[in-house]
C-alpha cells in the first residue's frame, strides 16, 4: 500500500440528482407476493388505530374488477394524504408503528395494480383522495387529485361498516393477479385459492392483534351489479406457538443472548407437538421452512422460520420454534427487509447464540439437542420402523411431497419418482417407466379426472398421491415378479374402469 493512501475520499462540491421517474418501476418490482402486499396495507390500518378492517373483492358477474382495503382508523388530512402518497414521504412514525420506510403503500400497491386510489377522512376534516396511475408515476410523478364528490361517495358506501366517522379506503384497479377471463368457474377457483392463502397469511403474521376481541379483519366478496355478497368471514388468529401440549415437558424455556450493540435479546424456545396436523403448525411452510426463528416487531410477525445463518435446517429440527421480539433499537445486529417479510441478522448474532443461556446452566445448544431428540423419539413410538423409499418428484404437489418426506425415510442419492400425463393406449390408465422413473397417466382421462378444471404440472394431487403410494415399491426392484405383475394388472383394470365411469358421468352432465 502506498504511503500516500487517503483514508477518506476528497470531494470538490455536490450536485442534486433527483430520481428518474422510472424509479417507480424498481419500487414496484420488489417481489411482493399478493398476500404480503395486502398485509402491508393492513399494517397501515393498524398504525392508524383501526379496530375493523375489511378486505373487499368486487366482481361484476364472472369478472373480478377491484380490490379495496377499508378501515375505521383515524384517517388522514389532505396534507397527510399527500405525504402518504409521496414516494419515501417523510412522516413521524409512532414508537409502536409497523411502518418504517414510507414506501409500503406505493410499492405494495403498484406491484399488483395498474393504479392505486386512496380516499380518507378524519373526524374534523373533509374527505379527500389521491390516485397513482402507473403510467403517470413513470412519466413525471404526477399524482391525480380524486374528485371530492366521488371520494365522499366511496366513503359513504362503507358508512355502516366499518367506517362511522372516519377512515381510509385503498382501492386497486387493474389488479394483475386477477383472472383475465372469469368464465368456466375460473373466478370462483381463484377466489377460493387466494382468499384461503390470504387468510392464513394474515392470521399468522397478525395473530397477536387478531387475538384481541377489539380488532377484526374481514374478507368479503360482493357483486357490484347485483349487490350480492358471496363471502363474508373473519380472519382467525393463527398462533405459530399455539400447540395443545408441548412436545417436551421441559419447554418452553427463555434464553438470553447479548450481541454487541443491542443489549439483551430474549429467545423463547418451544418444542412443538410431534406429528401435528394443526394449521398453526403446517400453514407456515415446508418442514425446512417452519423451524427456526420467529421474529416479531411491535407484535407483528416479520419472519416465520429460518435459522439466519446460525445453522442449516434439517428434518430432525422441524419441531423447534423460537420466538424473538426485536429490540426497539436493532443497531447493526438486525435489519428488517422493506417488505417486512424477513430479518437479516449479523454474524455477531449467530456467534452470540453459541453462548446463550437460560441463567440456570442450560444453553441454547442444549435446546436444539432436546428438539432433535423429541422428533426422533416420536418417530420410534410409531411402533414400526418404516421402510426407506424412493422419494416423490415432479408432478406431485410440493405440499404432498413434503408430507411424504416427513412421514417416510427417503433413500439418499436416488432420483425421485415423477408423475406426468401422456398419450397411452385406451386399454391403459397408467404405465410404469422404470428407466425414466416416471408414473405415466393416460391424458385421455385427464379432463374427467379434473372435473373440467384447468390442468397444470401439479394437478390432481389426490390421484397422483395414491398412484405414488400404490407404485413406489415397483421402482425399487429391477423387475416385476409374477405376483407383482398380477397386482399391476389388477390395479390397471380397476382404475381403467373407474376412469371410464368418470367420462360417462361427464357426458351425462353435458
Amino acid at each position: 500500500m502506498s504511503n500516500g493512501w487517503k483514508f477518506d475520499v476528497p470531494t470538490s462540491g455536490s450536485k442534486h440528482l433527483p430520481p428518474d421517474p422510472r424509479y417507480v418501476d424498481a419500487l414496484s418490482s420488489q417481489g411482493y407476493s399478493f398476500e404480503v402486499a395486502v398485509a402491508d396495507l393492513v399494517d397501515n390500518s393498524i398504525d392508524a388505530g383501526a379496530k375493523d378492517v375489511v378486505i373487499h373483492f368486487l366482481r361484476d358477474g364472472d369478472e373480478l374488477v377491484n380490490l379495496l382495503v377499508v378501515d375505521d382508523g383515524v384517517g388522514m388530512t389532505e396534507e397527510g394524504l399527500d405525504i402518504a402518497m409521496t414516494v419515501g414521504g417523510r412522516r413521524d412514525y409512532e414508537d409502536q408503528a409497523l411502518g418504517m420506510f414510507g414506501t409500503g403503500l406505493k410499492s405494495a400497491s403498484l406491484s399488483h395494480a395498474k393504479s392505486v386510489t386512496v380516499v380518507s377522512k378524519t373526524k374534523r376534516t373533509r374527505t379527500s383522495g389521491r390516485r397513482w396511475r402507473m403510467e403517470h408515476a413513470r412519466a413525471d410523478f404526477q399524482c391525480d387529485i380524486v374528485d371530492p364528490d366521488y371520494a365522499q361517495g366511496l366513503l359513504d358506501r362503507y358508512a355502516d361498516r366499518p367506517i362511522t366517522w372516519q377512515g381510509t379506503i385503498v382501492r386497486w384497479d387493474g389488479v394483475k393477479d386477477f383472472p383475465r377471463h372469469g368464465g368456466g368457474g375460473q373466478t370462483d377457483r381463484y377466489l377460493h385459492r387466494t382468499i384461503n392463502k390470504l387468510g392464513l397469511h394474515l392470521g399468522l403474521h397478525l395473530h397477536r392483534f387478531l387475538a384481541h376481541d377489539d380488532f377484526n379483519i374481514t374478507i368479503a366478496v360482493e357483486d357490484v351489479r347485483t349487490g350480492t355478497v358471496y363471502m363474508d368471514f373473519g380472519v382467525e388468529p393463527l398462533d405459530p406457538f399455539g400447540y395443545p401440549v408441548s412436545g417436551n415437558p421441559d419447554y418452553p424455556r427463555r434464553y438470553t443472548v447479548s450481541p454487541d450493540g443491542v443489549g439483551d435479546v430474549f429467545l423463547d424456545a418451544h418444542v412443538w407437538t410431534p406429528k401435528s396436523n394443526l394449521d398453526e403448525y403446517r400453514a407456515v411452510g415446508s418442514v425446512m421452512d417452519r423451524q427456526g426463528f420467529y421474529f416479531y416487531r411491535h407484535n407483528r410477525l416479520v419472519q416465520a422460520g429460518g435459522w439466519n445463518n446460525f445453522r442449516q435446517p434439517e428434518q430432525h429440527l422441524s419441531l423447534a420454534r423460537v420466538a424473538i421480539d426485536l429490540p426497539a433499537d436493532c443497531g447493526d445486529v438486525f435489519r428488517l427487509t422493506v417488505k417486512k417479510s424477513g430479518v437479516e441478522a449479523s454474524p455477531e448474532f449467530a456467534s452470540a447464540l453459541e453462548k446463550a443461556s437460560d441463567g440456570h446452566g442450560n444453553t441454547f445448544v442444549d435446546y436444539l439437542g432436546a428438539a432433535d431428540a423429541t422428533y426422533r423419539e416420536a418417530r420410534k413410538r410409531t411402533g414400526t420402523q418404516r421402510k426407506a423409499v424412493i422419494g416423490p418428484g415432479k408432478g406431485i404437489d410440493p405440499a404432498v411431497r413434503e408430507t411424504i418426506e416427513e412421514e417416510l425415510p427417503v433413500l439418499a442419492y436416488e432420483d425421485p419418482i415423477a408423475v406426468r400425463w401422456d398419450t397411452l393406449g385406451n386399454d391403459l390408465f397408467f404405465n410404469v417407466d422404470r428407466e425414466k422413473r416416471t408414473i405415466v397417466l393416460n391424458k385421455y382421462y385427464r379432463t374427467a379426472i379434473l372435473g373440467g378444471r384447468r390442468g397444470g404440472l401439479n394437478d390432481a394431487p389426490l390421484l397422483k398421491s395414491l398412484m405414488y403410494l400404490l407404485l413406489h415399491e415397483v421402482f425399487q426392484k429391477e423387475y416385476s415378479g409374477s405376483r407383482e405383475k398380477d397386482n399391476l394388472q389388477l390395479w390397471q383394470s380397476i382404475l381403467l374402469s373407474a376412469a371410464r365411469s368418470e367420462l360417462d358421468r361427464m357426458a351425462d352432465d353435458d
